[in-house]
């Protein structure tokens, strides 16, 4: 599959400007402010046609939203009846598996992609199976500000084919260096949050529209920590000023445990994961972060640029609501190398 060498303007900033001043007069508390604010966004942007052509991660979140209600409501339907698929090649049960409704949210979603934003990158988590791969531009990262769009079509599938309701469907925008947008539907609660780079987090059902979503900050999180898989060794030096549920010791089909994404419905107080993969734990993560939580490694550095990472991942890393939870956590994984 080659990469063509077309060269795509930046996008445009003056969306960005306002939604920064939305942000601003939503935590003043002055609805009418925030309802003009969103008058004037509706202004700036640009006409479809021109939006396909140079789309800022905001408008391709807008446009994506109506396919990814359509793949949340199928989730959802076809929960109760699913049937799990061939497993794939993976180091644990969680990666193993795979559903139909894997496959057919990615090809919902390629299919919207490739109608709307051929000329973007695609990267979508069932690529070696998918019909369309051979259409797309390119899955990888590429050149600055020349875009990434990343797929998890059910993040978290032994979740979703155990019955549980925190299973995702992700989808996130990434630059060279860092994340530029990303949205997460949680289709069995009704609920979808999304992050634009520097201006915040934002909730709402899943039929509201990006400007009628509601401001997110994490703010008083249960005393909760999630320790991912490998990760349960850090258990014994935080059990005795937090509740610790470790993947693999507590999963259960039966009893449905918190997932990554319990950072945003203040579930969690902090998350330790040993990756963070592009299209699931490190979008979140930089959600969670848009939302006012701290993101390290798990030496308690920065996160590397995305290009800098390989395999689609980020190296291990630490959330947390507080930086308190942030040292207790790092303490932890200092005390057990």
């Amino acid at each position: 599959m080659g990469d063509r060498d077309d060269e795509y303007s930046k996008p445009i900033l003056a969306d960005r400007w306002v939604l920064k001043h939305r942000v601003w007069v939503g935590k003043s508390g002055d609805r009418r402010l925030a309802r003009e604010s969103r008058i004037i966004l509706s202004r700036v942007e640009p006409c479809p046609q021109s939006m396909s052509a140079h789309p800022t991660p905001r408008q391709i979140l807008a446009t994506l939203l109506p396919p990814l209600r359509l793949a949340a409501a199928y989730a959802r339907q076809i929960q109760p009846q699913i049937t799990r698929r061939p497993a794939k090649t993976a180091d644990s049960v969680f990666g193993v598996a795979l559903s139909d409704a894997d496959l057919s949210i990615q090809t919902l979603v390629e299919v919207a992609m490739l109608a709307r934003f051929p000329h973007l990158r695609f990267y979508g988590e069932e690529y070696e199976q998918s019909y369309n791969t051979q259409y797309l531009r390119a899955i990888a990262l590429g050149p600055p500000d020349e875009y990434l769009i990343a797929l998890d079509p059910i993040d978290g599938t032994q979740f979703y084919l155990d019955g549980h309701t925190n299973y995702q469907i992700i989808l996130s925008v990434l630059n060279t260096d860092d994340y530029e947008a990303a949205i997460a539907l949680t289709p069995a609660q009704d609920r979808y949050c999304y992050a634009l780079r520097g201006q915040g987090c934002w909730q709402g059902p899943l039929s509201a529209d990006l400007d009628d979503c509601q401001p997110l900050w994490i703010q008083n999180p249960r005393p909760v920590i999630l320790l991912g898989l490998g990760m349960e060794k850090y258990a014994p030096a935080l059990r005795d000023r937090y509740t610790v549920i470790a993947v693999a010791t507590d999963y259960s089909p039966v009893q449905q445990i918190p997932n990554v994404n319990g950072m945003l419905s203040g579930e969690l107080a902090g998350v330790i994961i040993r990756n963070g993969n592009f299209i699931d734990g490190a979008a979140l993560a930089f959600m969670a972060q848009e939302a006012g939580a701290i993101v390290t490694t798990h030496a308690g550095l920065p996160l590397p640029p995305l290009a800098e990472c390989a395999d689609y991942r980020r190296p291990g890393l630490v959330m947390a609501a507080s930086s308190a939870i942030l040292q207790d956590l790092l303490a932890a994984i200092a005390a057990h190398p």
